[in-house]
């Protein structure tokens, strides 16, 4: 790991650095397999010369590995900080100028801020966005296809984490007005884990034994409103 960590705060003092130590037994592994398989893929087309910004990057597993190969990539985190690695930031205020990246990534983020502050998210990222630029945003579905099931059965829904964690949890069509509604085009949108009864339950009880299944899952069938996660490419409009 390059730097020396100065700083950890909220969940990264509970588990440490999660992100570089993944367990595979943990119930959202195959999730992010298949999210880290696609921004990968994403990210391998930018030209080298691009500036990168991974917003709440966390440990910075991503920066790492990207300025490893080469790229202008930095990282910003609210509860983690590493000299070299990764600043201290608040994605509702940063401290970058106008136009400054040519690709912003939020992945992962929004939906633990409060409603309020979902909006002055997307509004820096579009201010430090340049205009030619595209930023790589995902966010969990409270309206997957398993949670409609439940909420129509039981009168519950099924949360994409608790609640304290997913503060801003929204169905994927509130985010997608939010989206359009600060100045961005959906460029692209692609769907992970369709949240199928017996595919969930599978994930849930043996989370690294269906990785496979995923990678049919989200390649045949993931018809992105029904999708547990939803990853989007924007840019600003005009």
């Amino acid at each position: 790991m390059q730097g020396k960590i100065q700083s950890k705060q909220g969940e990264y003092e509970i588990k440490g650095d999660y992100h570089r130590e993944i367990d595979q037994n943990w119930r959202y592994y195959p999730i992010y397999v298949g999210k880290m398989d696609y921004i990968k893929q994403y990210l391998d087309g930018a030209s080298k010369k691009s500036k990168i910004i991974d917003l709440g990057c966390g440990e910075g597993v991503l920066v790492e590995e990207y300025r490893a190969k080469g790229y202008d990539i930095i990282g910003v985190d609210y509860n983690y900080y590493s000299s070299g690695l990764v600043l201290k930031g608040d994605i509702t205020k940063l401290d970058f100028e106008d136009k400054s990246f040519d690709y912003v990534l939020a992945l992962d983020v929004i939906e633990h801020l409060n409603f309020e502050d979902q909006e002055k998210a997307f509004s820096e990222i579009h201010r430090i966005l340049k205009d030619d630029g595209q930023a790589l945003v995902s966010l969990p579905n409270l309206a997957h296809l398993t949670s409609r099931i439940t909420f129509l059965f039981l009168g519950k829904l099924l949360r994409t984490s608790s609640i304290d964690r997913h503060k801003g949890d929204r169905p994927i069509g509130e985010f997608i007005e939010l989206i359009t509604a600060n100045g961005y085009n959906i460029i692209s949108r692609k769907g992970i884990f369709p949240t199928f009864p017996i595919s969930s339950l599978l994930t849930y009880l043996y989370p690294s034994r269906v990785i496979w299944l995923h990678k049919f899952l989200n390649r045949f069938l993931a018809h992105a409103p029904i999708c547990f996660l939803n990853i989007f490419v924007l840019r600003k409009e005009g």
